[in-house]
Formats: C-alpha cells, sequence, structure tokens
C-alpha cells in the first residue's frame, strides 16, 4: 500500500496510482489531524473527496509516531500527548476514543486501534510488558507475541495486523517474529505487516503468510532519483554516468 501521510500521494498523481492498478493506499491519523485538520477534513466528508481517491483508505492510528517522534510525545494511561513539532505549545491528546473520532473524520475503509508502540530495541522488560498488557502488542520475544496473538483471536475482527516491528532491528530477527507470528492468525483473514517495503522482505514475508504491506521507501526512493532493479538493488538515474543515456530499459 503506497502511503499518502497527509492525504496525498508525493510524487505521483491518482490517475497514475489508477493506472496501475493500485486498490488502497495508506495514511495517517496523526499527521492528517496535525494537517489540514479534522475541521476540514469534515468538509470534504473524509480524505477521499479531499484527494479525489475513489478507492480504499487504511488509516495507521497514530501509535507509530509515539516511536518516531518520541522526542515530542508525553506516555500515559489516558493516551499519548504529542507536542506539533512546528509549534510545540499546540497539543494532541490521542486516546483510543479520538484516535476513532479522526479515522471516522478521515472516513478510512480500514482503520486500526490506538496501539502502545515500543522500539524494538528496548528488548526484555517491564515496559514490553507494559505495551502488551495496554494495547495487545508487543516486542521480539515469542512468548508475549503468541500470549497476544491468543487475545486478539478472540476477537472477531476482519483481518489482523502485525506490528512493533521496522524499528532499529536486524533482518533475522524480524523474519524470525513473523515466522512464529503469522501462523497463530487466522488463515482466511488478512494480515498485515505494518511499515514494511523493502523488496526483500516482501518476498521472505509473503512466503511467511503475510498479505498485506506500506511503507514510504518506494515513492521516497523515486523521489530522490534512485530507481529500484529486479535484483532489488537501487540504481541513482541522477549520476552524470547517465546524462545522454536514452535507453528505456536494459540496466
Amino acid at each position: 500500500m503506497p502511503v499518502g501521510t497527509q492525504g496525498t500521494m508525493k510524487g505521483i498523481t491518482v490517475e497514475q496510482m489508477k493506472n496501475m492498478n493500485i486498490e488502497i493506499i495508506l495514511a495517517n491519523t496523526y499527521h492528517l489531524a496535525h494537517q489540514p485538520g479534522t475541521e476540514i477534513l469534515d468538509k470534504f466528508e473524509g480524505v477521499h473527496k479531499f484527494m479525489g481517491w475513489d478507492r480504499n483508505i487504511l488509516t495507521d492510528s497514530g501509535g507509530f509516531q509515539m516511536v518516531s517522534l518520541v522526542h515530542l510525545t508525553t506516555l500515559t494511561e489516558e493516551g499519548v500527548e504529542f507536542a506539533y513539532p512546528h509549534d510545540q505549545t499546540r497539543k494532541l491528546m490521542m486516546t483510543p476514543e479520538e484516535s476513532m473520532r479522526i479515522q471516522k473524520c478521515i472516513d478510512s475503509d480500514i482503520v486500526m486501534q490506538l496501539d502502545d508502540v515500543v522500539s524494538a530495541g528496548i528488548g526484555r522488560g517491564p515496559r514490553i510488558e507494559e505495551a502488551a498488557e495496554r494495547s495487545v502488542s508487543c516486542g521480539l520475544d515469542p512468548e508475549p507475541r503468541i500470549k497476544c496473538s491468543e487475545e486478539m483471536t478472540r476477537r472477531k475482527a476482519p483481518g489482523f495486523a502485525i506490528g512493533g516491528l521496522s524499528g532499529g532491528e536486524t533482518k533475522d530477527e524480524f523474519w524470525r517474529v513473523i515466522h512464529n507470528s503469522a501462523p497463530l492468525l487466522p488463515v482466511d483473514k488478512p494480515k498485515y505487516c505494518m511499515g514494511v517495503g523493502y523488496a526483500l522482505d516482501l518476498i521472505v514475508l509473503v512466503s511467511l503468510g503475510v498479505d498485506m504491506f506500506d511503507c514510504v521507501y518506494p515513492t521516497r526512493t523515486a523521489r530522490f532519483g534512485h530507481a529500484l532493479l529486479i535484483d532489488g538493488k537501487e540504481l541513482d538515474i541522477k549520476r552524470g554516468e547517465y546524462s545522454l543515456d536514452t535507453r528505456e530499459q536494459g540496466f
């Protein structure tokens, strides 16, 4: 799922995405609450009309920003309070209820619960246990993942997300978590691994039973002037040696 963080895809038009047969994109609850804000989203009756997109939208809950913007957050049992990066006098208290309210304003087709996201580098300890107890999410160890999977599958959800990864862990650690976690989830419902987009990871995780992914990597890489090759490597097309190259393919 390409990522349109604030209700727009950078460097590519809606029509181009449709021509590529993209059926679903991801938007971000925290960032859309910040800009353009829920009042404007309400006037447009959601992000679909705001960006001219008549296909599906998935929103993450804002939980990932607990790690990526940790220097702007204050965590309590009630939720997580964010200071806005460009005006830290403004605050956003993201409770589970507020996350759902914002996602309703966005008019998402697939919404995510507010999860207590912890950096994978923390390892075992009370912080991981607290997060697992609070929002049924956890780190790299298999035991709490098993407990969380059992708790999630008690609910009749239409699909399940595997989160708390892509946070600095090694590939072996990352793949091992998926290898242990994916088989614990229902085979007849989609499994979504959050924040994953490298080509090799897609191949490995699909083979392990994962169905859905999101990441800024493909579009961000293109904007920086890099092309993705079939073997997974990147080609810097801005290098001088390609300035007079007229080939359309064959690298």
